[in-house]
């Protein structure tokens, strides 16, 4: 029993509780559970050690994004091995027990790929599915970039659950509703424009925001999933068409001349010296 491998379930949280005694009783069976909370309000911390967690609370500063929380946790996990967990999602037993035999038969440092199952009105959007995360790994020269949406690097290669075992899948229980989805949009299209504005081209806002519907909507299937996968469809169109737009408008503000300052200097008296 000593010589099997452990495991460090790492969460970062900030005002958590909604689902977090369901999360963090899902990981009870992980050797350790260490949560980093960015100065959480509600009752996060008593939740987290009520169920045994080594609690680390840390100042919400200028790193204000999970992936800076993610990196310092993995480094402070007790163990190599890591599994990384968001406040809203659950981690199956038949998931913890694959890992630990998977790490037993080989030592060797990798990252396993996790399935994810998401819902949308209650509906689990097949069309999303396997929709890969990296969440397990041995931390050792591993690192996690400070950029929204960022993989961690981490040694040696990357494997993926089969897609058909839907058992492994994190269960994510977010299950936004439409207003709350809209909102992260603009937040996280405000912070994505800036890492693909190199990429960028006008053209793309022709031919991008439709194919992105009709990718979800068609080629995965979406329309399997009724009204609901028709709304989240159209909703990645509009996301990859709000993400384009703030592109292009942040490069016309940097133009030196624009039809309104034109007018207005038309209209405006000047005085000569």
């Amino acid at each position: 029993m000593s010589d099997r491998p452990r495991i460090s379930a790492v969460v970062h949280t900030y005002n958590a509780s909604r689902h977090l005694d369901k999360v963090l009783s899902a990981l009870e069976g992980f050797d350790e559970i260490l949560v980093v909370d960015m100065e959480s309000t509600d009752n996060t911390v008593r939740i987290a050690a009520a169920h045994g967690a080594r609690v680390i609370v840390m100042p919400r500063g200028e790193h204000r994004l999970p992936e800076a929380y993610r990196d310092f946790a993995i480094h402070e996990a007790a163990h190599d091995w890591v599994i990384v967990v968001d406040a809203d999602e659950l981690v199956p037993p038949a998931l913890r027990d694959y890992l630990y035999a998977a790490i037993e038969a080989d030592p060797t440092p990798r990252a396993i790929l996790i399935p994810i199952k998401n819902y949308f009105m209650g509906k689990w959007m097949r069309c999303y599915y396997p929709d890969y995360i990296l969440r397990f790994f041995n931390r050792n020269g591993a690192h996690w970039p400070y950029e929204i949406h960022s993989r961690p690097s981490h040694e040696g290669p990357e494997v993926k659950i089969p897609a058909s075992r839907t058992d492994l899948a994190y269960i994510h229980l977010a299950n936004e509703p439409v207003g709350l989805t809209l909102t992260k949009m603009n937040s996280y299209t405000d912070r994505e424009s800036h890492r693909r504005e190199a990429r960028f081209r006008a053209v793309k806002l022709l031919y991008e925001p439709p194919f992105r519907f009709f990718k979800t909507y068609v080629l995965k299937g979406g329309w399997r999933e009724g009204w609901p996968g028709f709304i989240h469809a159209v909703h990645d169109g509009i996301y990859r068409f709000a993400l384009l737009a703030k592109i292009y408008e942040r490069r016309r503000a940097a133009r030196p001349d624009s039809d309104i300052e034109r007018d207005v200097r038309a209209i405006t008296p000047h005085n000569d010296a």
